[in-house]
């Protein structure tokens, strides 16, 4: 078959138009969940597939990360895990739809939101943008992902049936996004894309992530508070607004809960996309630093926000609850996929906290169906057209009013049903609910009494015969016959849960991983530039601290085990913030050691951190001995509000003025003989700083310095008048770099070589007690596991690193440390079949001491 005719198929196959998605000429409500191959061992890809299918959803989306396939530049890796064909045929033959998301930026909390890290290293290079450096480096990666993606497009050799292009580009300052998107539409297109082409908007600006190219559609993320009851205008508007484009609403992102998801799908949307669905882990160096501390934060090795199915692939209550809905998705078909937002044309109240304002669908074949969530904690009553329904508590009943029936085979009207419609047949109606169930057709009303699991009730109005099932039985329903017996799927086994087992041995290595030489440089290089994407380095060097009173770090992530004199320091996980040492104990030449781990990159662009910012490279940063300090607060000149001329001189922050956060300027000049940082200390909110007059720049809470060549300065301070903040005071630190740095690396390759290779050593008790800076290799004997084994991990100032399977676990650190997000931090999954265990710990400097306790073996559940 030619690419033409390919195309014409394909085209025909999927589209979005007329406020619906149509598949094979039929419009479509999709229920789509996050699976991300990359975050699976290979072995359990079809049963999670098969898993999404077997909830009632009908696609999954699914990132392909540029960084995970291209591990060092030009080298490209499509096997084992990271065989993504596979992946996507095996979605295919598991009856689900693809939404496949190549970037080139994903986020997805993964290690520099897949934009490899290299593209750090050169200075010109501007990510995100339309810039050809940039480009070039995206056309090498869709020279390899597209042709892949477009071999299995929907309907001709795959499941693929829509591309995003980046990804809620309207979080980031793009410089021009319609030259931008138009560069990966044009590149998408020429390798044979024709499925349609969407780009996500993060925050609600459409033009912002699409650019408004002609050919890109836009979708939505919403991630709002589950329980607020201002949702559906918010969806509705959106809905409204890409329906005057003659398109419908893509909902790419959201949250897991299906109260919500009713809640949006009641809003207009065709497209559900609840975000991780179908949990999964971070292996080995690929979660991501991020701005979900205060402001940082590091991802976990587990990579769950509460999704239907654990990261262990357990079936959690939300599972039953997307097959409940998928039920009345596929009960509904093209009426609900046709249907159009709305608001209840029937009067609505509550006795219970709902919606600020409800929505509606009016359907396609007549009637409304109408979401009516309950916000509160205790089952409640609501008044629908004059007729009381009971409605339980933290629900959200997707209710038929004056819905025709014809259809059906009942020639009536379905006036009311307080309950979901889970099977509709010839002349009978099967609903869901766990509580009694009202239901009004052509005027005539009964009231079904709450069903209980295993006990249908059954009711008839007007030869109707009426069905109620506990949501339970619903999802396992087969089917209903024309006298209203039911037929019921048999459940399926219970996940065992097994007592934790005991580890059988643990052995210490007398060795440790060897170093890889990366020469001598001036100043500390960063580890990108030394080769290292992932994994660790270390800088040695010697400095002259005779009367020197401290040192200043600046820049150096991600995490920083410094020894200076022989005395291990605590560890220093800032993100690149700047930090001030003390060595007052320390006198003539000092060995300086810094062993300096990558966590993993930025997934985010934010301006508050060095390290936060979207292509920040990792490494010591610099360090400064501190030859002298100054208190520099008074003497600057008031510029703006009332001040004439000549300017007032004032201390910094000191101008008295009623015009309460109208900016003013402080200027004055400062001058050193050396490179010096003038740190403002107080700095509550953000600030501009310029410099002799250039382009101003901010200077945040987080990281209030300024650096500065020797030689004289004119330095201008702009703030929000601010009488109660406290003031600002401005502080003076003369530097000298510390230079003649000798550097070795650790990758991710070198370690792991070393980690799996076969090793032996004398058997260890716990606790293991570790000095600061001190490292244990520990091979761990575990017992077999039909269903992979969780590692816990407890103990007092230790990271631990594991590996097991050949292949890079993941990471934990234990005590005290950074913000962490994602799933359970102290754990390691050992999935079934990677067999071994190897662990590298590292204690760290601090009250208490460093100790590995207890290695708890659990089976998930």
């Amino acid at each position: 078959m030619n690419r033409t005719q390919t195309r014409t198929q394909t085209i025909e196959a999927v589209r979005l138009g007329g406020e619906a998605v149509w598949i094979d000429g039929r419009p479509r409500t999709l229920l789509c969940a996050s699976l991300f191959y990359f975050r699976l061992p290979r072995e359990q890809w079809r049963a999670r597939l098969d898993q999404v299918r077997a909830s009632g959803y009908t696609c999954v989306d699914v990132y392909l990360p540029w960084n995970f396939h291209e591990t060092a530049p030009g080298h490209w890796d499509f096997d084992g895990r990271r065989d993504v064909a596979a992946f996507l045929d095996l979605a295919r033959e598991a009856g689900l739809y693809v939404i496949a998301r190549p970037g080139p930026y994903i986020c997805s909390e993964w290690d520099g939101g897949a934009l490899p890290a290299w593209l750090g290293l050169d200075p010109d290079l501007r990510v995100r943008q339309h810039e050809p450096r940039f480009l070039a480096q995206v056309t090498a990666w869709f020279d390899q992902v597209l042709p892949l993606l477009a071999e299995r497009q929907y309907p001709a050799n795959g499941p693929v049936i829509m591309v995003q292009l980046e990804n809620e580009l309207d979080f980031f300052d793009c410089e021009d996004r319609t030259a931008y998107v138009t560069a990966l539409r044009d590149q998408a297109l020429g390798h044979g894309i024709t499925v349609p082409l969407i780009a996500c908007s993060g925050q609600g600006d459409l033009e912002g992530a699409t650019g408004d190219v002609p050919g890109v559609v836009p979708a939505c993320n919403f991630y709002p508070d589950d329980d607020s009851p201002d949702i559906e205008p918010e969806v509705r508007r959106y809905a409204g607004l890409l329906a005057e484009r003659g398109l419908p609403l893509l909902i790419t992102e959201t949250n897991r809960r299906h109260r919500t998801l009713r809640r949006l799908l009641a809003s207009g949307a065709s497209l559900i996309a609840p975000y991780l669905q179908s949990s999964g882990w971070n292996f080995g160096y690929t979660p991501s630093t991020g701005n979900w501390g205060e402001p940082g934060n590091f991802m976990s090795h587990g990579y769950d926000f509460g999704g239907y199915v654990s990261s262990t692939g357990a079936a959690r209550p939300e599972y039953a609850e997307g097959q409940l809905l998928a039920r009345v998705v596929d009960t509904l078909g093209p009426r609900l996929a046709l249907a159009t937002p709305a608001v209840p044309r029937v009067g609505i109240t509550a006795d219970f906290p709902t919606a600020s304002s409800l929505s509606a669908l009016d359907l396609a074949e007549g009637g409304q169906l109408l979401a009516v969530p309950h916000l509160g904690k205790e089952a409640g009553t609501a008044v629908v057209n004059g007729v009381p329904v009971a409605v339980a508590a933290e629900s959200c009943p997707l209710m038929p009013v004056d819905v025709p029936l014809r259809s059906w085979g009942y020639d009536g009207t379905l006036t009311l049903a307080s309950a979901d419609l889970v099977a509709a047949s010839e002349g009978v109606l099967t609903f869901a609910s766990e509580v009694p169930v009202t239901v009004v057709v052509d005027g005539f009303g009964v009231e079904i009494p709450a069903p209980v699991a295993g006990a249908p009730e059954r009711a008839t109005v007007e030869g109707l015969i009426l069905v109620a099932l506990a949501p339970g039985d619903a999802v396992r329903l087969h089917g209903v016959d024309r006298d209203g017996t039911v037929r019921l799927d048999e459940p399926g086994p219970a996940r065992a849960t097994r007592p934790p087992v005991a580890v059988r041995e643990v052995r210490r290595r007398a060795g440790t991983a060897p170093e890889k030489a990366a020469g001598g440089h001036e100043l500390p290089p960063t580890l990108e530039s030394l080769g290292v994407y992932r994994g660790r380095g270390t800088y040695r060097a010697t400095a002259e601290l005779t009367g020197v009173d401290e040192l200043l770090l600046v820049g150096a992530a991600d995490i920083v085990d410094l020894t200076i004199g022989g005395q291990v320091r605590p560890t220093i996980a800032g993100f690149g913030a700047a930090e001030r040492i003390d060595v007052r104990a320390a006198t003539g030449p000092v060995g300086i050691e810094a062993v300096v781990e990558i966590w993993g990159h930025a997934n985010f662009d934010d301006a508050r951190l060095p390290a936060l910012r979207l292509g920040a490279l990792r490494g010591l940063g610099t360090l400064w001995t501190v030859r002298e300090t100054a208190d520099v607060s008074a003497l600057w000149s008031v510029h703006g509000h009332w001040a004439g001329r000549p300017a007032p001189l004032r201390v910094l922050g000191g101008w008295s003025s009623t015009r309460v956060g109208v900016p003013v300027t402080y200027s004055r000049e400062i001058r050193s003989d050396t490179a010096c940082a003038l740190h403002l200390k107080g700095v509550a909110e953000p600030v501009r700083v310029s410099v002799d007059d250039g382009e101003p720049y901010t200077v945040h809470t987080e990281d209030p310095w300024v650096l500065l060549p020797a030689g004289t300065h004119r330095i201008s301070v702009t703030v929000p008048h601010h009488p109660s903040g406290g003031g600002l005071r401005a502080e003076l630190l003369g530097l000298d770099p510390v230079t003649g740095w000798r550097c070795s690396t650790q990758n991710d390759d070198l370690l792991t070589d070393f980690a799996t290779e076969p090793a032996a050593g004398p058997e260890v008790r716990l606790p293991l007690a570790l000095e600061p800076g001190e490292e244990a290799w520990l091979d761990v004997d575990l017992p077999p596991s039909h269903d992979g084994l969780l590692v816990r991990l407890d103990g007092s100032r230790i990271r631990v690193t594991g590996w097991a399977g050949g292949e890079c676990v993941g990471r934990v650190w234990v005590g005290d440390r950074p913000a962490f997000s994602g799933g359970d931090s102290n754990v390691l999954w050992i999935p079934a079949g990677w067999s071994g265990l190897t662990l590298l710990v590292r204690g760290a400097a601090g009250p208490g001491g460093a100790e590995l306790r207890t290695l708890r073996l659990e089976s998930p559940s």
